[in-house]
């Protein structure tokens, strides 16, 4: 019988960094992850450069049935704090657009300082575990059995194994059964960060598959100002990747195809350009193959000053409130994240504890916490994994 103080399920970005600080806490860990390596989304992060966190988190950029849930451990591990820690491992790094962080390296430098954080003594890491069984005997141990008969026995368990999102990566529902298991609440998950797919009188637009411009998009009251992509799908890009946590089947996206525009551009360009057409002052401010698309649906082909007001700024509130009605999503496929997961009603938004279930723990991807598309979900895993270790340091420390 192998005897550890913790066993940590998942060495993904929350399941590693939750390892190495419990470790360094001298605690005892074990260490499962199911795929032949740890860290693997980690690697296909932004390009393989991983964007691991973003200067500006903070709980107003996350997504959750409780939106305060998060405030406790996203203040006791900021961005600096996980910043310091990539520049002690002398990992290069630079800022792109709204804060988001980026190796100038690899994303594999990442993997490494998270493995070299877990002190050889203290964490063992084991991969390609299958796992079959998780029990928790009367004394509150929890044994871990996997397919081949191992066996690990821990006072504690840490589900870190993240949602479905990107199955091919070895993504499944694991920590949904194993809460339910355990008497916990799981909020209906559901694909986040995902391209939209489009239908029906939409479907025209599919033509324009690859043609990509700035915008304002809309889901219920969550508005992003970022690019939007037309794909042979439907909508993709970092505008329509955000709203898509916040879109609900049935609800429209609303799209503003010039967010720079005002109000009434149109009445005042009748005025100074009365010859001009709709098409050319479109082509000025879009892509070619966008404008014309555009303007074929407005159907307003005269001279500007041919046209009456009613029929400019008709085409105004058109442009700025463009409705697509999406029939779906792409699903886990290509959703980067999953919105919803293990209820926070169920844990303990400082330690990550399961209220109901003594030495159970969840972090990460696993919780209904979800982060915007920017570095956000990166900060989510370091933080609540870092709650947690310090969690398991108090509550081993006792007698």
């Amino acid at each position: 019988m192998i005897n550890y103080d913790v066993i940590i399920l998942g060495a993904g970005a929350a399941g590693l960094y939750c390892a190495g600080q419990a470790g360094q806490r001298g605690r005892s860990v074990a260490l499962l992850e199911r795929a032949e390596a740890p860290g693997k989304k980690i690697l296909i992060s932004g390009g393989g450069r991983c964007n691991f966190t973003n200067l500006g988190a903070g709980p107003a950029n996350y997504l959750s049935a409780n939106p305060h849930f998060a405030k406790s451990a996203l203040a006791r591990y900021t961005p600096a704090d996980f910043l310091a820690l990539v520049e002690k491992h002398g990992i290069a790094w630079h800022e792109k657009t709204l804060g988001q962080l980026f190796c100038d390296g690899s994303a594999k430098q990442i993997v490494a300082m998270l493995l070299d954080e877990c002190p050889a003594d203290r964490v063992t890491l084991t991969c390609g575990v299958d796992v079959v069984d998780v029990a928790r005997g009367e004394d509150g141990t929890f044994t871990v059995t996997a397919a081949d008969g191992r066996t690990w026995h821990a006072p504690a368990l840490v589900i870190a194994t993240g949602g479905p999102s990107i199955p091919k990566m070895g993504a499944s529902d694991f920590a949904y059964r194993l809460a339910r298991q355990f008497g916990l609440k799981v909020v209906e998950p559901r694909p986040a960060l995902v391209p939209l797919t489009l239908g029906g009188e939409d479907a025209l637009f599919r033509e324009l598959s690859g043609v990509a411009a700035p915008v304002r998009a809309r889901a219920g009251k969550t508005e992003f100002a970022e690019a939007a992509l037309f794909t042979h799908k439907g909508l993709s890009g970092p505008a329509i990747l955000q709203v898509s946590s916040y879109w609900r089947h049935g609800e429209p996206v609303g799209i503003t195809f010039l967010p720079h525009a005002s109000s009434d551009w149109l009445v005042e360009a009748k005025r100074d350009r009365p010859r001009a057409h709709l098409r050319t002052l479109l082509r000025e401010r879009l892509p070619g193959r966008l404008a014309d698309a555009l303007a074929d649906r407005l159907a307003l082909d005269r001279e500007l000053g041919n046209l009456g007001d009613k029929d400019l700024r008709a085409a105004q509130a058109k442009l700025a409130d463009w409705r697509f009605a999406p029939n779906g999503t792409e699903g886990y496929a290509k959703a980067e994240v999953t919105a919803g997961g293990i209820a926070t009603a169920e844990l303990s938004s400082r330690t990550m504890a399961a209220t109901k279930a003594p030495g159970l723990y969840a972090i990460g991807e696993a919780v209904d916490v979800t982060g915007w598309l920017g570095g956000y979900n990166f900060q989510w895993a370091w933080a609540s994994g870092h709650a947690c270790a310090e969690a398991l340091a108090e509550a081993l420390a006792r007698p």
